[in-house]
């Protein structure tokens, strides 16, 4: 008797990335995990050097690291330009590096683009906002071409799931949660990392 011949197997799922920056990683990583097709959320440091990615150094605002989130998704399930609408949503773009009291180079907003597709969407998005006048103040968002991307210290990751009593925690990121659960009701995970 022949074995039955096994159904072929679908290919694996495609992952992309991008790497955002707009303020404290904290708050971007929290607001992101929130998204349906979001497969993980890191907080880390890009902009600047191997041996200054650490949160001390970085803290000095004067590395050249931001604080970012590298955003892990299904572009099956999520666009990169969906990502880019939230990002702009959830944070001030027209702060000079910085957000709330967060203030220093390390808090700037920032696309830090993989490729030139990346690159365009980003831009084209910053010139159609920007022509809609959807802001009282020019967007300031750097586009910087991304070198290399170092996870933070443990203690960084899913500090908001992790944390949620936390005093800066409630003020300033859980407010940016409930924002993108509101403007993005229909993008997000059936249950929110925050539940579980």
């Amino acid at each position: 008797m022949t074995p039955a011949t096994p159904p072929p197997q679908p290919p694996a799922a495609e992952h992309a990335t991008a790497v955002f920056a707009g303020g404290c990683f904290w708050c971007v990583e929290a607001v992101f995990e929130e998204l349906d097709g979001v497969i993980d959320a890191v907080s880390g440091y890009t902009g600047g050097s191997a041996e200054t990615a650490n949160y001390e150094a970085v803290c000095t605002g004067t590395t050249g690291h931001a604080e970012a989130v590298k955003i892990i998704y299904d572009p099956s399930k999520i666009s990169f330009q969906k990502l880019l609408v939230v990002h702009f949503a959830t944070h001030d773009p027209t702060t000079p590096n910085r957000q709330g009291n967060d203030h220093g180079t390390q808090y700037r907003s920032a696309i830090f683009y993989a490729n030139d597709a990346e690159k365009k969407a980003a831009a084209d998005y910053i010139a159609e906002l920007t022509k809609e006048h959807k802001y009282p103040r020019p967007i300031v968002t750097t586009l910087e071409p991304l070198k290399e991307f170092y996870p933070a210290e443990i203690y960084h990751q899913n500090y908001v799931c992790t944390n949620p009593n936390q005093g800066y925690v409630r003020a300033v990121a859980l407010p940016k949660v409930d924002k993108v659960r509101k403007l993005f009701a229909d993008d997000l995970k059936e249950t929110s990392p925050l539940e579980k």
